[in-house]
């Protein structure tokens, strides 16, 4: 496991940023399940704490803070920024298969290389994507970001989709954008 992302240069990230996850949904049932469009905060940076404490007071990352303490980000994640973050819910980690996630979690350096995959250095605002525009993630890949009508859509490195389901919380050292499935930044059966 460790073998494959050191071979393909993913490995010794575990000093970068934050969040979250392992995908494990097909885009095709992810974009067939889409309907609802993406839903804008109105707390400002001022009002709000650090994207980490955004996450715990919500109360539907327990997993993803759970997991931002094992891989040992939480000075990271509090730090100046700014940071975009997708965050997974609680939800989008019970489509993981218990098994593939408890891998993850087992391996700090991969466990960091997941949750690196899931953070934008900067800013970015829902106001900011535009359809095929490509992200580059802290981690060093890339997401792909798809709109259709309302819905925004963001394609992991494994061709897996991942819907953004409220958009521009607010934080004082960036912003989050929740997301119903967990991305990776690899093929889930490298792992």
């Amino acid at each position: 496991m460790k073998r494959s992302l050191r071979t393909i240069g993913l490995g010794g990230v575990a000093a970068a940023l934050l969040f979250a996850g392992v995908a494990c949904s097909s885009s095709e049932e992810t974009s067939s399940s889409t309907t609802k469009a993406p839903q804008s905060t109105t707390t400002t940076a001022a009002e709000a704490g650090t994207i980490l404490e955004v996450a715990t007071e919500a109360g539907t990352f327990t997993t993803l803070a759970g997991l931002i303490t094992e891989a040992d980000l939480v000075a990271t994640l509090s730090g100046e920024g700014p940071f975009t973050v997708f965050a997974p819910t609680d939800a989008a980690f019970e489509k993981v298969p218990a098994e593939l996630l408890a891998t993850v979690g087992a391996d700090p350096e991969l466990l960091a290389t997941v949750l690196t995959y899931h953070v934008v250095s900067g800013k970015v605002l829902s106001s900011d994507l535009t359809d095929g525009q490509v992200i580059n993630t802290v981690q060093g890949g890339t997401l792909t970001v798809g709109i259709s009508g309302n819905t925004v859509t963001l394609t992991d490195a494994a061709g897996q989709t991942s819907t953004v389901t409220a958009a521009d919380l607010e934080a004082s050292n960036g912003v989050i954008h929740v997301i119903d499935t967990v991305l990776l930044p690899v093929d889930p059966a490298t792992l």
